[in-house]
């Protein structure tokens, strides 16, 4: 499971006025860390996990436009992307958590690669597949997909989620998180959840008691509300998440980008420094700006 999209550029780590300036491409031996993460925006991510490159929920609208949310539900983006789709690097696929306006938006339908293996959600697989993205496919709920080069394995495992409480359930789409474990032959190098649009929930905690203890996660806030209701996590449920899997580093996104978000970054910092006050919070938190990259690595 391989492929390629788009047409990167090297460069240093760092920012040039809010645009992302890429790091170095990773290099076995190099002084790069075997696993970091560049922030485009909302949940839109370039993972680099020793060899591999994935795309997380592209999200390339610009300030002021408004992305489709379903129902007749839509929000305005209040943020610029820190890259834009012929600006990414070459990629071996997109993990896309569901099928939203500002997690694949009808820039990204647009911009990227027809063939570029996207590992999702089944519904959100039979759409794109649809829409002619034929490597588009279903990776259910603890199953796995794996890709291969150079002696280096990434094994990808869908977690559960959910978008909403209750009945409000069935009007969001399904939603997934993901695992993704980095081998160098039969040695586990980086374990790391993402944890897509999903609800604080006690199934939560099968994430490490599956797969095994986290070496980073990455978090999407933003406590988002639909009618009122809370539908994706606010800084307390962030913080209770962190509390119940124990990852050894933390960065959030999602946070800051649309306005039917209610739930800003500072909240989730300032609930890790009281918690952290009291001994409980485990691991670092490394929050990263939109074109910014950090490392993944405790």
């Amino acid at each position: 499971m391989t492929s390629t999209a788009g047409h990167g550029r090297d460069g240093a780590q760092g920012t040039t006025r809010g645009r992302a300036v890429l790091p170095r491409p990773w290099t076995e031996g190099g002084d790069e860390p075997v696993a970091r993460l560049t922030f485009v925006g909302t949940a839109t991510t370039l993972l680099e996990l020793g060899p591999f490159t994935l795309l997380t929920d592209p999200n390339f609208l610009h300030r002021g436009q408004r992305a489709w949310l379903g129902h007749g539900l839509v929000s305005k983006r209040l943020s610029e992307p820190a890259l834009q789709v012929d600006e990414l690097p070459p990629l071996d696929a997109v993990v896309l958590s569901h099928l939203h306006g500002d997690h694949f938006d009808r820039v990204a339908r647009r911009g990227l690669a027809r063939d570029l293996p996207v590992v999702t959600t089944g519904p959100a697989a039979d759409r794109l597949q649809r829409w002619g993205f034929g490597g588009a496919a279903e990776l259910a709920t603890w199953t796995s997909t794996e890709m291969h080069r150079d002696g280096w394995t990434l094994r990808i495992t869908s977690t559960p989620g959910t978008h909403g409480p209750g009945p409000v359930a069935r009007l969001l789409p399904d939603v997934m998180g993901t695992v993704h474990e980095l081998f160098r032959g039969d040695e586990l190098v980086h374990r790391l959840w993402v944890s897509g649009d999903t609800l604080r929930r006690e199934f939560l905690r099968q994430v490490t008691g599956r797969c095994g203890p986290l070496d980073a996660a990455v978090l999407h806030l933003g406590g988002t509300r639909v009618l009122g209701l809370l539908v994706t996590m606010d800084a307390k449920q962030g913080a209770d998440v962190v509390q119940m899997l124990e990852p050894r580093v933390t960065v959030p996104v999602h946070h800051d980008d649309y306005t039917v978000f209610r739930s800003a970054l500072g909240h989730f910092t300032d609930e890790w420094g009281l918690r952290a006050s009291r001994g409980g919070m485990p691991g670092q938190l490394r929050v990263v700006g939109r074109g910014e990259t950090v490392s993944l690595v405790p």
